[in-house]
C-alpha cells in the first residue's frame, strides 16, 4: 500500500513538473537557463529547510528510540547515525543537473504531453536495460510488453505533421536517461528527504558554469540563449513552485518508493505520467491531443497494465546497487 501511495503522488509530481515548464517557456515567462537554475536554488532551499527540522526531530527523537531498541532487539529500521550519514552522491546530483537542464531546453520546442512521454519512454529504456543487465528476471508477458512500450515510442517519432523536433526530442531523451540513473540510484538511499536534499544542494555547484554555458553560440545548434531581461514575476513563481514542490518534495516520496519497486517496475509506471501530463497540458494550456499522441498512449498504457499484472510472475532479484552504483 506504501508503494502505490508513494508512486501516485510522484507520478503527479512528474507531470506537475512537466505542465510548470511548458507553461512557463510556451508563454515566455522565462528562458530554459534560468528556470534550471531557478528550479535547482528552490528545491536546494526548500529541502534545505525541511532537513533541518527532520535533523532536530530525529535528536530529539533519539532517547526514545534507544529505549524501544532495547526492549525489541529485532527491531529491524535504520538507525539515527544511518539516517544522518546519508548525504547522497555527485553522480546523483550530476545526473539531476543533465536531466533538469536538458528537460526545460526540450520544452522550449515540444508540447506538454509529448515530451512527457518522450521522457518516460527514455526512462524506461535506461531503467529496464540496467534491470536485465543486474538479472532481474523478466515473464514473457513482460517482455512482449516492453517490446510494445517501445513500439509505442517509435510509432510517436514517426514522420507526420506533428513529429517532434529533432533535437528537442534528442534532449529530452538524454534527460530521460539522465532520470533514469537518478531513480536507479534512490534504490541505495537510506533517508530519501536528505539524500535528494543533499543532490540538490550539490548540484548548485553547476550554477556558474550552466550561465557561462547560456553565453555562449549556442542558438547555432536550435538552443536557445538566456535571456535575463525577459524573466517575469510569473516565470520566477513557476520555476520555484517547480523547484520546491514538485522537484524537492516530490523527488523525496519518489525515492520512498523506489526501494520498495524493481527497476522494471519503477521504469514502467512511469510511463502514466505522459497522460496526467498532457491531460494538465489540455486543462491549463489549451494543447490539443493528437491522434498520434492518443494511439501512443493506449499502446504505451495497455504495456503497463500487462507488465504490472505479470510482475508476480517473474523472480524478485534484488540487485545491490550501493556495491555496484555508488561513487
Amino acid at each position: 500500500m506504501k508503494a502505490t501511495f508513494y508512486t501516485i503522488v510522484a507520478l503527479i509530481a512528474f507531470a506537475a513538473n512537466s505542465l510548470f515548464c511548458r507553461m512557463a517557456l510556451a508563454e515566455g515567462y522565462i528562458d530554459a537557463w534560468s528556470f534550471t537554475t531557478l528550479r535547482l536554488l528552490s528545491a536546494a532551499m526548500s529541502l534545505a529547510v525541511v532537513m533541518s527540522v527532520h535533523t532536530y526531530w530525529l535528536h530529539q527523537q533519539k532517547p526514545c528510540q534507544q529505549m524501544s531498541r532495547q526492549k525489541n532487539l529485532h527491531l529491524n529500521t535504520a538507525t539515527d547515525d544511518s539516517i544522518l550519514q546519508d548525504k547522497g552522491s555527485w553522480i546523483s546530483s550530476i545526473s539531476l543537473v543533465v536531466y533538469a537542464l536538458c528537460f526545460s531546453i526540450a520544452y522550449t520546442a515540444l508540447d506538454t504531453g509529448t515530451g512527457a512521454l518522450i521522457l518516460f519512454s527514455a526512462v524506461q529504456l535506461t531503467m529496464i536495460g540496467w534491470g536485465i543487465y543486474q538479472k532481474e528476471q523478466l515473464s514473457a508477458w513482460q517482455w512482449l510488453a516492453f517490446i510494445v512500450a517501445v513500439a509505442g515510442f517509435v510509432y510517436l517519432m514517426l514522420p507526420s505533421a506533428t513529429v517532434p523536433s529533432p533535437t528537442a526530442a534528442i534532449l529530452m531523451a538524454i534527460s530521460g536517461g539522465a532520470w533514469g540513473i537518478y531513480s536507479i540510484r534512490g534504490k541505495s538511499c537510506v533517508s530519501p528527504l536528505r539524500a535528494t536534499g543533499f543532490n540538490f544542494i550539490r548540484s548548485l555547484v553547476a550554477v556558474p558554469v550552466l550561465f557561462i554555458i547560456s553565453l555562449t553560440a549556442l542558438s547555432t545548434f536550435g538552443i536557445p540563449n538566456i535571456r535575463l531581461n525577459h524573466i517575469s514575476i510569473e516565470g520566477v513563481l513557476l520555476a520555484c513552485t517547480s523547484g520546491a514542490l514538485a522537484s524537492g518534495l516530490g523527488y523525496s516520496i519518489w525515492y520512498m518508493a523506489m526501494p520498495l519497486l524493481k527497476n522494471s517496475q519503477a521504469a514502467v509506471v512511469q510511463l502514466c505520467t505522459p497522460i496526467l501530463a498532457a491531460i494538465l497540458g489540455m486543462v491549463f494550456l489549451s494543447e490539443q491531443l493528437t491522434l498520434n499522441f492518443l494511439i501512443a498512449s493506449i499502446v504505451i498504457l495497455g504495456a503497463v497494465l500487462v507488465f504490472i499484472l505479470n510482475k508476480k510472475n517473474s523472480v524478485n532479484k534484488k540487485p545491490n546497487i550501493a556495491q555496484s552504483f555508488r561513487l
